[in-house]
């Protein structure tokens, strides 16, 4: 093929392309018409009637009358499907790692030194407030207490015989006295005897189970000796400590939730039991104790906890996921106001898989665009999914 018969096959594949790309894309017209075509070549390429404007609404409407999502041909209504904006509160949270302590927790140690006799528990025990853990050698205890009794009978009875000589005026009120003072001696002397002997006993200080015990009839202890740990474990205390900006936000009561690192996917919830009185200086942090009630005994004392506070806080515009966009400026998303699509900014507050916060010029109710966004611009003429087509030209 000669070279001329080769540039006209090209010539022509481009005209066709040209055409093609004319009818096909919706900007044709007004590029065709800023490149200087005249109105009349334009609408013959485009297809469009003659007296439409390049990029303007043809006199017919939708063409062959279907609607559909994107931007047609002409500025011609879109198709979209819009979603109401409500109002939601921002959920303010803190998270912490905190360790457990029993409700109340002690070491036992006798109250005097002596010689272990006897151990009447042992580990894992569940004893009351007063009962005999352990017992120390009493016998010199046990005597003195006999020797105090029968000091006391004696000063019972040598009062109770002046008493008789004062009535028949034999004795005087001077030794009536004495023996009084006798009586009263004689009681303290008893009472500091049995006191003495009951130190001789290490009883349990309140109700609580009984850790491993450390001693074994025989052994010598002292008042620095551990018998036994004691918890009360039917509540955990945990101490975690949060951001200072949260200080003016805890008040004992709250609602605290907790996961126990060693019994994880189980949710423990409980309620703040005490705040302190001073931030951290060093951390910058409020130390917070809280509260479980440990009914089944899962928990125990030095755990470690995942605790969790949720603080209700200011109320936002609440859109739909697929309302926010996105342009070099930030996010936006599309109003819908007498049927015209209206660009409106908005700034993210907090998200989640359901809603999106939002901080914008929105009011509750306002319907905003879901579906059909990326066919829109300022200014778009839309149409929502379910209303009636409008007349051409309204």
């Amino acid at each position: 093929m000669s070279w001329w018969k080769q540039v006209a096959v090209a010539v022509i594949i481009l005209a066709a392309g040209a055409v093609a790309l004319a009818r096909l894309s919706p900007q044709a017209a007004s590029w065709l018409a800023q490149s200087g075509l005249s109105p009349a070549l334009v609408a013959t390429l485009t297809g469009e009637k003659s007296g439409a404007k390049p990029g303007g609404k043809p006199a017919g409407g939708l063409r062959n009358g279907a609607p559909a999502f994107g931007r047609t041909p002409g500025g011609r209504e879109v198709l979209v499907v819009t979603a109401p904006v409500t109002t939601g509160r921002i959920n303010d949270r803190v998270s912490a790692i905190g360790d457990g302590e029993a409700n109340r927790s002690v070491s036992v140690v006798p109250q005097s030194t002596g010689i272990i006799t006897r151990v009447k528990v042992k580990s894992g025990d569940r004893v009351k407030k007063g009962a005999v853990l352990a017992e120390l050698d009493a016998e010199a205890e046990t005597i003195a207490r006999d020797r105090a009794e029968l000091s006391l009978k004696m000063a019972r009875e040598k009062y109770q015989r002046y008493e008789r000589l004062v009535a028949t005026k034999t004795a005087s009120e001077v030794q009536l006295t004495e023996a009084r003072n006798d009586l009263d001696n004689a009681n303290l002397a008893l009472r500091d005897a049995q006191l003495t002997l009951d130190r001789r006993d290490v009883v349990a200080p309140f109700d609580g189970i009984v850790g491993i015990v450390q001693v074994e009839p025989g052994d010598y202890v002292t008042t620095q000796s551990q018998i036994v740990t004691l918890d009360d474990r039917s509540q955990i205390l945990v101490d975690f400590w949060v951001p200072e900006r949260f200080a003016g936000a805890i008040k004992s009561g709250q609602p605290v939730e907790a996961i126990a690192i060693a019994l994880p996917g189980k949710v423990f919830f409980g309620s703040v039991a005490a705040v302190a009185s001073r931030i951290d200086r060093e951390s910058r942090t409020l130390q917070v104790r809280a509260k479980f009630d440990n009914g089944r005994d899962e928990l125990r004392p030095g755990m470690s906890f995942k605790v969790t506070m949720k603080f209700a806080g200011d109320s936002f515009p609440a859109v739909d996921p697929l309302a926010i966009q996105w342009s070099s400026s930030g996010a936006y998303v599309w109003k819908e106001q007498g049927g015209v699509a209206v660009k409106t900014p908005v700034r993210i507050v907090q998200r989640n898989s359901d809603w999106v916060l939002v901080d914008g010029q929105l009011t509750s109710g306002e319907p905003l665009v879901i579906e059909g966004v990326q066919s829109l611009r300022e200014g778009t003429r839309i149409r929502v999914a379910g209303d009636k087509p409008r007349a051409a030209g309204s």
